[in-house]
């Protein structure tokens, strides 16, 4: 499903140049859920936006559902994207003056649905996170984990084939969390490709596979811990 080879991400300014990801590869296969963990800084938030496709590589290749997108115009990555793309994000992102069902038809009126068509898929995705009752509610009139269940049910209304998660529960205290944790689980056993980055380190473990990013790449995080720690002794003695 996603396959990056030897990704380099670099930034430039007139007197600054920063190596967000550096020789960075990684596999994940169609079906798979993964976490993805590392320290703030680590590459993680540009790892999501080049697996997104929101932004471009340096260097490298990424194949995406057996496409090559590396060199694609904007037009093109845009279709792909919003084809088979869906993206969950801390902050829900939903417009407040508009109801559930109206906030998940937004981005379906861009892939161009007829209206009968985005009224199925609007209430099927609000019914499989359990908000078809609440279809009319505004957001405002909803708990946290409501609220980012509606994220979820916008991103599957789109049946994506990769979904995207930012910190999906990272607003949400712990026994949302759980039940957001779960809906996720319950999306990826019916086939939806998951990557998702977290903080939590209980989250992450349950998730299929957890892959750790360092200094922007991947690596091993107990390893790095425990070179961390030496080093930090070496200095201190």
């Amino acid at each position: 499903m996603l396959k990056m080879n030897n990704i380099n991400k670099i930034y430039r300014t007139d007197l600054v140049e920063t190596h967000a990801l550096s020789e960075f590869n990684l596999n994940v296969k169609e079906g798979e859920f993964v976490s993805v963990t590392g320290p703030s800084g680590s590459g993680k938030t540009t790892f999501l936006n080049l697996a997104g496709l929101l932004e471009s590589t340096s260097t490298g290749t990424y194949e995406l559902d057996g496409i090559n997108v590396v060199g694609l115009n904007d037009k093109q990555l845009s279709k792909i994207r919003n084809e088979k793309i869906g993206f969950i994000f801390q902050g829900f992102n939903l417009i407040p003056d508009l109801n559930l069902f109206e906030n998940v038809d937004v981005p379906l009126r861009y892939r161009g649905f007829n209206s009968k068509e985005r009224k199925e898929r609007i209430e099927n995705a609000l019914e499989q996170v359990g908000l078809a009752a609440r279809m009319k509610h505004l957001p405002s009139q909803l708990s946290g984990g409501q609220q980012q269940r509606v994220a979820i049910a916008r991103a599957l209304a789109g049946t994506p084939r990769f979904l995207l998660a930012d910190e999906p529960t990272g607003n949400l205290d712990s026994l949302m969390a759980r039940q957001v944790m779960e809906l996720l689980e319950d999306i990826n056993k019916s086939g939806t490709t998951i990557v998702m980055v977290t903080h939590d380190p209980d989250l992450a473990r349950r998730a299929e596979r957890n892959i750790q990013i360092v200094d922007g790449q991947v690596c091993d995080f107990t390893l790095y811990q425990n070179n961390k720690a030496a080093t930090e002794h070496a200095i201190s003695a």
